[in-house]
């Protein structure tokens, strides 16, 4: 999913320097959202790890 950040938040920088705003912003936007689903995802399965050894 961090792949997917990255891709997004490299065609949100590629669109802003060639000046399509609409673009930009939205690429970021969803490049912000993969990032917080990730992280999300990273701490659940970091608290069912730790859980399941106990």
């Amino acid at each position: 999913m961090i792949r997917w950040t990255v891709i997004f938040l490299i065609i949100a920088i590629i669109a802003a320097i060639f000046g399509f705003g609409g673009i930009a912003a939205s690429a970021a936007y969803f490049a912000k959202i993969i990032f917080f689903v990730a992280v999300v995802i990273f701490l659940i399965s970091l608290i069912a790890g730790a859980t399941r050894r106990n």
